[in-house]
């Protein structure tokens, strides 16, 4: 039966560490603990990396993290080499706060630009120093201008936060799906939605990835290039920093 691991990171993206109890270490080495601030690669966001240390005081690197069975159990993955804990062991978790903080930054960066660019996503990825999202659109766009309407909400510093609501909730409302092709997981009942600005009046949007809790905190940020990927389909690039100079 799967294991169900604690997702601290869903209720403070800011946790940097924890204590946990390994709950098992399934047949390919992968680590699952009763409780985590590592967060599992989903939505388009990696997942964390970062260390464990035991108990004799040797340290455990985690090069990655995944889901398991389901969404509920988390799979801290091994650097190869790694000394694999026991079953009860109590660990201390450090994430790569660096790393995961620019994710933070930039998976939030993706969601200002579903608003610069109301149109249907049909793919995204984020990284650390450049994200993308492609959009279900035919016309042209101006770079310059899309940059220009990322930075007034960047620098107007709205507030970012999660909310619950039940499923109902989401099917009277569909327009809250921006993705063309994929639904939010259901069937525990309820929805989480991330949202920006007061009352939500820039952007409210199921996601269950780590997002920074002010835009200005992200920080300068540009569109590097718009890319035509068919028809009607361009990936749009965004990168941190300012724009370069022509």
């Amino acid at each position: 039966m799967p294991s169900v691991t604690e997702a601290l990171f869903r209720d403070d993206a800011y946790l940097t560490g924890a204590e946990a109890t390994v709950l098992d270490v399934n047949d390919r080495g992968g680590i699952v603990l009763d409780r985590t601030v590592f967060y599992a690669t989903s939505g388009g966001q990696p997942g964390d990396s970062g260390t464990l240390s035991r108990a004799d005081g040797s340290t455990i690197t985690i090069a990655t993290t995944v889901t398991g069975e389901t969404k509920d159990e988390i799979v801290h993955v091994p650097a190869e080499g790694s000394a694999l804990p026991e079953a009860g062991e109590t660990v201390a978790l450090a994430i790569d706060w660096e790393r995961r903080h620019n994710l933070m930054r930039m998976h939030t960066a993706c969601h200002l630009l579903t608003v610069a660019c109301p149109f249907p996503i049909t793919g995204a990825a984020v990284g650390e120093t450049e994200s993308r999202v492609d959009f279900d659109m035919a016309e042209t766009i101006d770079k310059a201008e899309v940059t220009t309407a990322l930075m007034a909400m960047v620098e107007a510093d709205h507030p970012v936060y999660a909310q619950w609501i039940d499923e109902a909730a989401l099917d009277a409302n569909p327009g809250l799906v921006k993705s063309k092709n994929v639904r939010p997981p259901t069937g525990t009942g309820r929805i989480r939605l991330v949202c920006i600005g007061d009352d939500a009046s820039i952007d409210s949007q199921p996601c269950g990835g780590t997002h920074v809790k002010m835009t200005g905190e992200i920080g300068p940020i540009h569109i590097g290039k718009i890319e035509k990927k068919g028809r009607e389909n361009r990936r749009f690039r965004i990168r941190f920093g300012a724009p370069p100079q022509a």
